[in-house]
């Protein structure tokens, strides 16, 4: 584990601060210095990916076990809806991974079917040794999605991550892939993707953090923005574990300052409040929990006090 879920977050630098502000299109609320993002006519808050200045909205979908699933017609509809909620409110985010069974294969029939493949951000992986194997893979990935461009290819889980990035080098001068990344979702790899951002060019990294494991903000998010690299967030309820904890309990009457109003928004607006995270993507089967996280990239977002507060209120429960 990197640091302690009760370490200080570490300054980001001057310099990354203000590229962050720049690029994302943050902006110091007034009075409040509460970090703001650039909204669109739905409504939902956007960040810039600092590497190219092109706005993502900051809430997103995970695939990993919601989406896969067989030809079940009403089990198809009930993703189809899943998706045209987070596209209709203005959402782009969709994460797969050739680990997740057909999930690959399901968001890909449903957007061609939708004939809303440009209204996504089409995001999946690489998980496997070799680089003839790798391109195998991605290939059959693009094939499954029904997009013959990738807008983002991580290595998952940093399976032979420096033969997939040589690989992927390539294959985004060729226009095959937009932007490339690497993942992991333990707190103890966080050193080691910190390791591969010191040393590629890359453009995102996804890991997990929620506001009970707060291990990134030791060093992670800081890196993160002082590398310009975008970061996507995984697990942020901890597969749902979290709401346990908080179940039959009321919200705080403070939340109401940060325009929450579910636990599920709580969970995902503490972590949009730091300014380095780019896009939240927790999993999701059912469109009002689809709709109840999109709530969390509306309005304001807590600042950093308000996050120490939240972060102190979770901890004593």
């Amino acid at each position: 584990m990197i640091g302690d879920a009760s370490t200080p977050e570490p300054e980001i630098s001057r310099a990354a601060f203000l590229k962050l502000m720049g690029a994302a299109g943050l902006m110091l609320a007034a009075g409040g210095g509460e970090p703001a993002t650039a909204a669109p006519a739905a409504g939902l808050l956007t960040r810039a990916i600092p590497k190219s200045g092109e706005a993502l909205p900051v809430v997103g979908l995970g695939t990993w076990q919601t989406f896969d699933v067989g030809n079940d017609a009403g089990a198809l509809a009930q993703r189809r809806d899943v998706l045209t909620r987070l596209f209709d409110a203005g959402g782009k985010v969709v994460d797969s991974s050739p680990m997740y069974g057909r999930a690959e294969a399901v968001v890909g029939e449903l957007l061609a079917g939708m004939g809303r493949r440009t209204d996504a951000f089409v995001a999946t992986k690489v998980w496997t040794t070799g680089r003839d194997a790798g391109i195998r893979q991605m290939q059959s990935s693009s094939a499954k999605l029904k997009a013959p461009v990738i807008d983002l290819m991580q290595v998952h889980n940093l399976v032979d991550v420096w033969t997939h990035l040589e690989t992927l080098k390539k294959w985004k001068q060729e226009g095959r892939v937009r932007y490339v990344g690497i993942t992991h979702y333990t707190s103890s790899a966080l050193s080691d993707l910190m390791a591969v951002m010191a040393k590629a060019p890359l453009d995102f990294v996804q890991f997990a953090y929620s506001i009970g494991v707060r291990e990134p903000e030791a060093r992670m998010l800081a890196m993160a923005a002082d590398k310009g690299v975008a970061v996507l967030i995984n697990r942020p309820f901890e597969g749902g574990d979290m709401f346990g904890r908080v179940r039959g309990k009321p919200l705080p009457e403070w939340t109401a300052e940060f325009d929450c109003r579910s636990w599920g928004q709580f969970f995902l607006k503490y972590l949009l409040g730091h300014p380095a995270v780019t896009c939240v993507i927790p999993g999701t089967a059912t469109p009002r929990h689809m709709d109840d996280n999109l709530g969390a990239g509306r309005g304001r977002l807590p600042d950093a006090a308000m996050r120490r507060k939240m972060a102190d209120f979770w901890d004593k429960l």
